[in-house]
């Protein structure tokens, strides 16, 4: 588990591993491509708001995913009352698009 405000070389990591079954894998480099250009809302920003909305959590994992041009964040946290919640989040903006509650 990683505390929120220490996630950069946690996301690169994590970065690298991403796939999905409808979605393509997204290289280092164009993630950092999409960064610069402003494509991509920077990722402390984005933790920022999940930690608004779950102060205290951790998170578990982090998946960038591209899918018909949309990219999104999966983030998988742990909340401060033990529940792992999985949020969907445009990662163009910043909206949480989906927040559920894992089994």
């Amino acid at each position: 588990m990683t505390d929120l405000r220490v996630l950069p070389l946690l996301l690169a990591v994590l970065l690298s591993l991403c796939s999905a079954a409808s979605a393509r894998d997204i290289s280092h480099n164009e993630v950092l491509e999409l960064r610069r250009s402003g494509a991509l809302v920077p990722f402390e920003q984005l933790l920022k708001s999940v930690e608004a909305r779950y102060p205290g959590a951790r998170v578990l994992e982090v998946e960038l995913d591209e899918d018909d041009g949309i990219y999104l964040y999966e983030i998988e946290i742990l909340t401060r009352n033990s529940q792992v919640r999985e949020l969907e989040i445009d990662a163009s903006n910043g909206a949480i698009l989906a927040d559920e509650l894992e089994d």
